[in-house]
């Protein structure tokens, strides 16, 4: 797969489809490399028309880590927020919106359609607010406001996130136990967890790039991001805002509150979803894209947008 120089940083992508179609460009989340954007959902994308880009966020898969930043100390950060100032963190999601358009410049791309999963959701959120220019449609899948306010997932589940892995080189099956039960708790009631389909995904990402230490830099570099309704209440591109009614790390108030800030946003509320894009929903969840992609094409001919 191509690697592409960022600011110094290099960021790993891959595309799909017609180099000459329009871009809809796939954001990861938390700890999350690119390739949990699978190839078949990918394809499907690409098959409506789309030239879809997915890459690794920095500090994720195979674009450069930040490991001599070391563990941020999230305490420090948290109270250093609390107190409205800016925590000192390796990178906030700024950085990592300014990595995807420093992609799209190196691609010679000049508007996508964003589609942000989680922390991606973010991450798009950012770019869509700080680049109105770069940005056709937005789409966020199972994300946050980073609304303090709002409910959020429960101490056992924080706790099943947080707790440490085993080293998969040393003890590759208790790794996949920890995996597997903390995905298929958060997966939703609906769905069924597949469970060989997590093991094989997760053995693919672990030998591809292992890097535990940058899932605690990412939270740090939400946590120093905080809230975003103030930015995003610039948005002027199409929103989608998709969400599963049974997420448990991600409660579905927090996909509301981003289609409450941001005018004229579509909500889609998946009933049986949790904090998984399972394979079943593909369709759906593209079809949907879709949809607000080509909303943009009518605010474009309108001429009240994207001109």
């Amino acid at each position: 797969m191509p690697k592409s120089n960022v600011g110094g940083i290099q960021i790993e992508y891959d595309c799909f489809g017609d180099d000459n179609a329009e871009v809809l460009l796939l954001i990861s989340g938390l700890d999350t490399q690119m390739i949990r954007w699978t190839e078949s959902f990918c394809q499907i994308l690409s098959n409506q028309g789309y030239r879809v880009i997915r890459f690794d966020n920095r500090d994720a898969g195979l674009s450069s880590h930040f490991d001599s930043a070391g563990t941020p100390d999230l305490q420090s950060i948290a109270h250093t927020a609390s107190r409205g100032e800016t925590p000192d963190v390796p990178y906030t999601l700024l950085d990592m919106a300014d990595d995807a358009v420093g992609l799209l410049d190196s691609l010679g791309i000049k508007r996508a359609h964003l589609v942000g999963r989680s922390m991606g959701g973010m991450i798009a959120q950012l770019l869509a607010s700080e680049y109105p220019d770069r940005v056709l449609s937005l789409t966020a899948i199972m994300s946050s406001t980073g609304n303090r306010e709002l409910p959020q997932s429960s101490p056992a589940i924080m706790a099943a996130m947080t707790r440490p892995a085993p080293n998969p080189f040393s003890d590759e099956n208790g790794y996949l136990v920890h995996s597997c039960d903390f995905n298929r708790a958060i997966a939703g009631q609906r769905y069924s967890f597949d469970e060989k389909a997590h093991r094989d995904q997760a053995l693919i990402e672990v030998k591809r790039a292992w890097n535990p230490a940058a899932f605690w830099r990412q939270i740090a570099a939400i946590a120093a991001t905080g809230d975003l309704r103030a930015r995003i209440a610039s948005i002027t591109a199409p929103t989608l805002v998709v969400h599963g009614s049974d997420d448990p790390l991600v409660p579905p108030a927090a996909g509301k509150d981003i289609a409450t800030h941001i005018e004229g946003a579509e909500l889609l509320i998946l009933e049986g979803m949790g904090h998984a894009l399972p394979s079943p929903l593909y369709e759906t969840v593209v079809n949907a894209i879709v949809r607000n992609a080509r909303r943009s094409l009518k605010t474009a001919y309108s001429g009240e947008k994207n001109e």
